[in-house]
């Protein structure tokens, strides 16, 4: 027998699941991401010549800034204590890549943070390369790596 939904109450309404029993226990997760972009704005983040600023720092502190706010952006995500986040972003096979991870000590995990970051980041990459390339893609947004909590480890498998 399957364990039961835990974000569902006995009418199968959406609850927040009470942590309160369960031990702090370290817990790291890295997600993934990329933002497809034309030649001439990848060439300008190079640059870093956009009237905005540089892409990269600036994504990074909004990458860092959704993680930190993620109970905010997802309704039933509890408030976490983060120990870390870093975001790193690179130019790499025609598009910007992100990597962002995110590490807490705490009864839940860090999984959306370090999506909200990925997706933080991508966000303020289309936002700040907008005037130059509007047709800027997100792509490949996902959980590569999680340790820590009841369920052990997760490694996904490399995209293809």
């Amino acid at each position: 027998m399957t364990d039961p939904l835990t974000h569902l109450d006995e009418q199968g309404d959406a609850r927040m699941v009470d942590i309160g029993g369960k031990p702090l226990t370290r817990r790291r997760a890295v997600a993934e991401g990329f933002v497809r972009c034309s030649p001439e704005l990848l060439e300008r983040i190079e640059r870093d010549d956009l009237e905005k600023g540089s892409v990269f720092q600036i994504a990074r502190i909004a990458g860092i800034q959704a993680a930190k706010r993620t109970d905010q952006l997802i309704p039933l995500c509890h408030p976490l204590p983060l120990d870390s986040v870093e975001v790193d972003l690179k130019i790499e096979g025609g598009r910007v890549a992100i990597r962002a991870a995110a590490s807490t000590t705490w009864k839940t995990g860090v999984e959306m943070e370090a999506l909200a970051a990925v997706a933080g980041a991508a966000l303020t990459v289309i936002d700040m390369g907008k005037a130059v390339d509007k047709a800027m893609v997100i792509e490949g947004v996902r959980l590569i790596e999680k340790t820590g909590g009841k369920s052990g480890t997760y490694r996904a498998e490399p995209a293809s």
